[in-house]
Formats: structure tokens, sequence, C-alpha cells
């Protein structure tokens, strides 16, 4: 079993057994995405060293047009996928096992965590693992220190004020603020603020 069969499978919406095969190809891949994150952490990279860096991370290439700001973490990196003018500022924490995908035009604030697991209730299954995924639409913005967790998806043009924990699907068009968070209006396109 490899990370391809990891992917698979929780992309599928398995859960994955404490100790299993498919738990021990989890651990292997978060080893590689720690060795990968301390190169792009460990010291200045120019922006075009960070999309390098940053593709290898989630095994694919990004756009020209991608920038972050280091420090990222991430215990997987290869279920995310990242649209065009994307904007990650310093910090972020993405546990992407379940699948992350990122639209256009997307802005993510300081200490953002995107963590797409959770585990099981049952004491006696507590390292029992479920996945499922995280879509952020195009033209979003979530502020510093915002919290998604697994099978949120916010809408297009949406804004997730700082702070807040994202447990429902956000519409698009809104800013939704609070935890957990609920929507506070509606956004009138070309409002100014």
């Amino acid at each position: 079993m490899d990370i391809n069969d990891l992917l698979e499978h929780l992309n599928r919406g398995g859960m994955i057994v404490a100790g299993s095969e498919l738990h021990q190809v989890m651990v292997a891949a978060a080893q590689d995405a720690l060795k990968l994150t301390a190169e792009l952490n460990g010291r200045y990279h120019t922006p075009d060293e960070v999309r390098e860096i940053f593709s290898v991370i989630i095994g694919k290439s990004v756009d020209i047009t991608f920038s972050m700001f280091p420090p990222f973490y991430t215990d997987c990196g290869k279920n995310t996928t990242i649209g065009k003018n994307v904007f990650i500022n310093s910090g972020c924490r993405f546990q992407d096992q379940g699948g992350i995908r990122i639209g256009d035009g997307v802005l993510i604030g300081h200490n953002v965590v995107l963590a797409t697991l959770d585990h099981d209730l049952d004491p006696g299954k507590r390292g029992n693992i479920y996945s499922s995924p995280i879509v952020i639409g195009n033209n979003v913005w979530i502020g510093a220190n915002v919290t998604v967790v697994k099978g949120v998806t916010i809408g297009d043009g949406a804004v997730i004020a700082a702070g807040a924990v994202v447990t429902k699907d956000v519409p698009s068009n809104v800013i939704a603020g609070g935890v957990p968070a609920k929507i506070i209006k509606k956004i009138e396109i070309g409002e100014e603020s």
C-alpha cells in the first residue's frame, strides 16, 4: 500500500483503523511532509522557491500567481488542490488527508487551520480516523486564526471573520463569524468596505 491507496480510500470516505496498514501509510506520509515543511520553513526562500517547494509538498504544480508567507505546516500535503491567484499567510496548518480544494482568488489569513480529519467518539475506538473534504470556493477571504473542520464547503465570495470556527457550510457572498460561525450579513456585490 502507498499514498495513492490511502488517498483513494479517504476520498471515498473510508475510515482509517488505528494501527492498520493504511494508518501506517498515513504515518509515513506525515514524516515525508514534516521533512518538506522543515525545508520550507527552515530558512528564507524567494517566492519562486516557495512555489517550487510547495508544489513538491502537494505533489502537483501551483500556478505562478500562487504566493505564500511561510511557515506552513501539513501532515500530508498530497490531497490539496490550489487555484490561481491564491495567497496563504504565515502560520497556516492544513490537515488535508480528507481533501482540501481551494478555488481561484482565495486569501487565507495568518494561522488558519483546515482540518479534514476527525476521531471516533467512542473512547475505545478513539484512534480510528474519519475524513471529509473541505472545499473553498473562488474569491473567498478567510481571516486570521480561523478553523474550518471536515466536510465544510465555503461558497464563492464569502468572508470568514477572524477567529471563527466553521463547522457548517457557508453560502456564497456572505460574511460569517463566531464560534461556531454563523452568517453575519449578506455581501452586496459592488459594496465597499
